[in-house]
């Protein structure tokens, strides 16, 4: 390898052990707030939405999460179940039907996610040491 390819290299396992690290305390963050690392992760899609309504059909969650639509539902149905998400059906269109999350979902996301707002900072100082 050339002195180029070794330094990329080396930026490509700095952020590989940055990606894990934050996995790491994600599940860490995601079970002091009583939540599965999949909840959390459910939970921060749809507060998180891309259309910025804090809401997520399951069609959305599906293309988001790369899993099929019987692992969302049962994931959704489980988060609702605990009573941390409900679904809504749109007024619009009566087959659509959004998730959304309680108040006690969103408490408990809120508790996760502000655990590890230290995380993201130090995980977008790799992402940017990547550019050089």
């Amino acid at each position: 390898m050339d002195g180029k390819s070794a330094a990329e290299v080396r930026r490509a396992a700095a952020f590989r052990v940055a990606l894990r690290e934050f996995a790491r305390e994600s599940e860490h963050a995601a079970r002091k707030a009583r939540l599965t690392p999949q909840r959390y992760l459910l939970l921060l899609l749809v507060k998180g939405a891309e259309d910025g309504t804090e809401r997520a059909t399951i069609s959305e969650l599906c293309s988001r999460l790369h899993l099929a639509q019987s692992t969302v539902t049962e994931l959704v149905n489980r988060a609702v179940e605990v009573g941390l998400v409900r679904r809504r059906t749109s007024a619009n269109d009566g087959r659509v039907v959004y998730v959304e999350l309680t108040d006690e979902g969103d408490r408990r996301f809120s508790e996760a996610f502000e655990a590890l707002a230290g995380e993201r900072r130090a995980l977008r100082k790799v992402v940017t040491k990547l550019g050089g």
